[in-house]
């Protein structure tokens, strides 16, 4: 394929596994369940090998085994995930997804049985066997991580039966969201007839205020008939975890998540006190679209349309044009990021077709063996779907970096994802802004920049409030979707500073939001946040270095180093800021507010 042929809509998967329905891929899994029951009986045989001069190969040549294993498991699990995003109706695929999830608790039995036994462990006896075993040496941080997870273990016996039971406890009010997401219908009048639309086809960007306030009714009226399951859902997946915590010697619901970021409490705390306390300008800007508009105050439906001027971008973006422009973006800060993004491009590695039977929303995953992604999106035409192909290309490319790393040290927290993700996001954006030529176009790309700080600001802080709160409530009692729709409610409102119309909030937004009923991962929020306003404020460093190249690369060691230390210390070793401080988290958002201030002046 030459560089001016279309960019593929639809992404490659044979070359990865053999396809699920043939008997091949049925031998995969059986291959993958021996590999894991055989570790699952040598991680046992480690509680007695305590000595590291005797030991440390057999350790080593148990992680070495381990690593093989997982790397495999995880591609088959993105593997099938791929399947049932693309065809979330097909039940054969989630039924294999749901034997897959049945394997799951051999991996959890070995990292349960292998962080209990490093629990024992004095830091200078994991220090001793790293000097007797190179292999173990290049994986230190990665057993000095399991020490600490250590913290969030039952005993031994608990937990394994714990991870068991989470088969067709937690996880499966997970997979039970999933599947009546992935079959909801939203009936929408098109050109005088009543269509159905999967949730990820229906859009509120249109320039028509009719349309987006129809959209948003007629889905929230289809979210509804699924509101009583997605309420027992949540109280069942919090419920769950709220148990397990109240075992453990942890303080809240939030030390979880934060051992999981490998981030301090006191930075997440500082963030979230410096936005609460910088959203003013925000405000300023939403009451500006308003007027553009001609509202008095924007609805939540609102929020993602169009600036309605003339001489600014074209309305529609082509796939191809959308790919050209991220790609020449990428260029202009690494060429690497470029090359690479070029190639995700050219191999198929993306699926973005629009059509129906998909499942909502987007996501990259990684096949560690092959050293490739995929990346899941549906293009809608749209400068936001560029954005979301940049987003995920930054996914995609912090793998890249890490392809040739141990496999446990390619294990980044999701906080310092989001910070590749949401990077490359800013680099589009301000590659498009340059390129401005009228005060339209130039407004108009401000708008979309805004619309994700308000997204990040405003948005996730929302859902991190909800979920704060019933998390709270939850350890009274089962909530009745009644109560959810309202602390929705109350985070919005606090989130936007009352900023929207007294009509136009969306109390139905904790059915609709697929966040919060990630099994794997509670709080799946504040990450994002944090990933944002680090990457904006590491981008902006960009002018105080002479050499491009020398940025370029000093970026590529923060994200080698997301896998191998601790949140605050691979900030701290690259870039110098102490994150557990308002400086930086005010720096990021003073570029905020000089767009917002750049915004009106055009405005006006």
């Amino acid at each position: 394929m030459t560089d001016s042929a279309p960019y593929p809509l639809t992404w490659e998967l044979d070359s990865l596994y053999p396809h699920p329905a043939q008997p091949e891929f049925a031998d995969c899994l059986q291959q993958m369940k021996d590999s894991l029951e055989d570790l699952v009986q040598r991680v046992a045989l480690l509680a007695d090998a305590a000595n590291p001069a005797q030991d440390a190969a057999q350790w080593g040549d148990f992680l070495t085994d381990y690593q093989a294993a997982v790397a495999e498991l995880s591609g088959l699990f993105a593997f099938l995930e791929c399947y049932c995003a693309e065809d979330a109706h097909n039940k054969q695929y989630q039924v294999l997804m749901g034997r897959l999830a049945s394997i799951r608790p051999l991996r959890e039995n070995i990292e349960t049985q292998l962080q209990l036994t490093l629990r024992e462990l004095s830091a200078e006896t994991i220090q001793q066997f790293c000097e007797q075993d190179e292999r173990l040496q290049e994986i230190q941080f990665f057993l000095e991580d399991c020490k600490r997870n250590a913290t969030l273990r039952l005993p031994k016996e608990q937990e394994i039966l714990a991870s068991e039971l989470a088969v067709d406890g937690l996880h499966a009010w997970g997979r039970l969201y999933d599947r009546l997401s992935g079959d909801l219908k939203i009936q929408l009048m098109e050109k005088g007839e009543l269509v159905e639309r999967s949730p990820g086809q229906v859009q509120f960007d249109s320039p028509q205020r009719a349309v987006r306030e129809n959209n948003f009714y007629a889905s929230n009226k289809a979210w509804e008939t699924i509101a009583d399951s997605c309420a027992d859902a949540l109280n069942h997946l919090s419920g769950t975890r709220l148990t397990l915590y109240s075992r453990l010697p942890v303080t809240d619901h939030l030390d979880a998540p934060l051992i999981y970021n490998r981030m301090q409490r006191s930075t997440l705390e500082t963030m979230w006190s410096v936005i609460s306390e910088r959203k003013q300008k925000l405000v300023r800007f939403l009451e500006k679209k308003a007027e553009l508009l001609g509202l008095s105050r924007l609805c939540w439906y609102d929020l993602n349309a169009p600036l309605p001027l003339a001489g600014g971008e074209s309305a529609e973006l082509t796939y191809d044009r959308a790919c050209e422009l991220t790609v020449n973006s990428f260029a202009e800060f690494s060429p690497d990021l470029r090359n690479f993004a070029e190639r995700a491009l050219r191999e198929r590695w993306i699926e973005a077709e629009n059509r129906a039977g998909k499942r909502q929303g987007g996501f990259c995953t990684t096949f560690p063996v092959q050293k490739q992604s995929r990346i899941f999106m549906t293009f809608t035409n749209s400068a936001d779907s560029m954005s979301t192909l940049a987003h995920e290309l930054g996914h995609a490319y912090h793998s890249y970096v890490l392809k040739d790393a141990p496999f446990v040290l390619g294990d980044y927290p999701m906080n310092l994802a989001e910070t590749a993700s949401t990077f490359a996001e800013a680099v589009l954006g301000e590659q498009r802004l340059k390129a401005a030529r009228t005060r339209e176009e130039e407004l108009q790309i401000l708008d979309g920049m805004l619309g994700d700080s308000v997204a990040f600001m405003m948005n996730i802080h929302t859902r991190f409030l909800f979920e704060d709160r019933f998390h709270q409530e939850r350890q009274s009692g089962e909530l009745t979707p009644e109560r959810y729709s309202e602390l929705m409610l109350e985070a919005q409102k606090e989130a936007y500073m009352g900023a929207l119309d007294d009509s136009g909030w969306n109390p139905c937004f904790w059915i609709s939001k697929l966040h919060f009923y990630i099994s794997e991962l509670p709080f799946y929020n504040f990450p994002y946040t944090f990933g944002y306003l680090l990457s904006l404020g590491i981008y902006a460093l960009a002018d105080s270095f002479q050499d491009q190249t020398e940025f370029a690369d000093k970026y590529r060691e923060l994200l080698i180093a997301t896998g191998c230390q601790l949140t605050e210390d691979a900030v701290a070793g690259t870039f110098g800021y102490d994150l557990s401080q308002g400086e930086f988290w005010n720096k990021s958002i003073d570029i905020i507010d000089r767009r917002v201030d750049r915004f009106l002046e055009l405005a006006d």
